[in-house]
């Protein structure tokens, strides 16, 4: 189990580190470890949201909370919203089973912080208005860990942006079909577009993709990714059941992707999504205890899937999405 990192986990001792309290993010690597130089965090957007409010969006304050958390827990894991993201740096030193990536190597991890041994000396950088937080520190990704190199032709941050949420446009990949009517929820953030514009590939003309928005000023990055963009509170089950089915002429969707970093967005998932339809729910706000319990006293049968961050090649499809069209390649730079 060492490959998993439980040897790790020091509260409880013997944890899955995802699910630990505390992690020892200070001993020597074991052989299927590496440690990374870490340039770049990139705080997931529901973590994010969270400190941002939290802190009255100020700069010092968002600064003392993330030393806080990582100091305290050994990792980025937000203790509200239990999510973390995910990191870039330069490979700086391989366990004594392992080859690859090379020292030097840079790398994006495409595992979560909140399971990430994770040490910050210094807060480079910061901005309330992004998630990326510039840093001096020393990150362990465990045996078990998977990563992606950092493409020479795109900026670190950008590449940084990409990856953080490859998993959306895979997993839209994997269950878009040529004609479907597709709704994606929270259409105008990082994770929406890509799904949106991974869904305008497959569907086709005979197939809708609606991206639902807010606030308004949300809308113009949903359409640069292709989709219809309306403008609803995500969190209001009826107006968005009513915008769905405004705009499918009374039908509802075959496939709902739900990409907020506000919670309380299950209920109309739930309503747009027809019964023999699915729903993937890609964000970290959402309450997977709310969503059963909401599907069982509406009546509706759906599938509703957890988007797991991880799908074999979901780091390149995604990498490629944003290479191959210019507006997503000049909205995430």
């Amino acid at each position: 189990m060492e490959r998993f990192g439980t040897h790790r986990s020091l509260e409880p001792a013997g944890a899955l580190p995802q699910q630990a309290l505390r992690l020892d993010a200070t001993s020597p690597l074991t052989p299927d470890e590496l440690a990374i130089d870490v340039d770049f965090l990139n705080i997931d957007s529901a973590s994010w949201r969270q400190m941002v409010e939290a802190t009255g969006g100020s700069a010092d304050a968002l600064e003392r909370r993330i030393i806080e958390i990582v100091t305290e827990r050994g990792k980025m894991h937000n203790p509200v919203t239990g999510s973390g993201g995910m990191l870039v740096g330069t490979v700086s030193e391989l366990g004594s089973h392992r080859s690859t990536p090379p020292v030097g190597a840079r790398i994006a991890t495409l595992v979560s912080l909140s399971l990430t041994p994770l040490v910050i000396d210094e807060i480079v950088e910061l901005d309330p208005r992004s998630e990326r937080v510039k840093v001096r520190g020393r990150a362990i990704l465990f045996g078990s860990g998977t990563y992606a190199d950092i493409p020479d032709d795109l900026p670190d941050t950008t590449a940084l942006g990409v990856l953080d949420v490859c998993g959306a446009p895979a997993w839209m990949a994997k269950l878009a079909k040529p004609g479907m009517k597709v709704v994606v929820i929270g259409a105008g953030g990082k994770s929406g577009m890509l799904a949106c514009a991974q869904a305008v590939r497959i569907v086709g003309r005979e197939g809708r993709v609606l991206g639902l928005c807010y606030p308004e000023d949300t809308a113009v990055a949903a359409k640069e990714a292709g989709a219809e963009a309306l403008v609803v509170d995500c969190t209001d089950a009826v107006a968005v059941a009513a915008t769905v089915a405004d705009a499918f002429m009374g039908d509802e969707a075959d496939l709902v992707f739900v990409c907020t970093n506000v919670p309380g967005c299950e209920g109309g998932a739930i309503l747009a999504c027809s019964d023999q339809g699915r729903i993937v729910f890609f964000s970290m706000a959402t309450s997977f205890t709310s969503a059963a319990l909401l599907a069982e006293g509406l009546g509706r049968s759906c599938e509703m899937t957890i988007g797991n961050g991880y799908v074999p090649g979901h780091a390149k499809l995604a990498l490629d999405l944003v290479r191959t069209d210019p507006r997503l390649l000049a909205r995430f730079q």
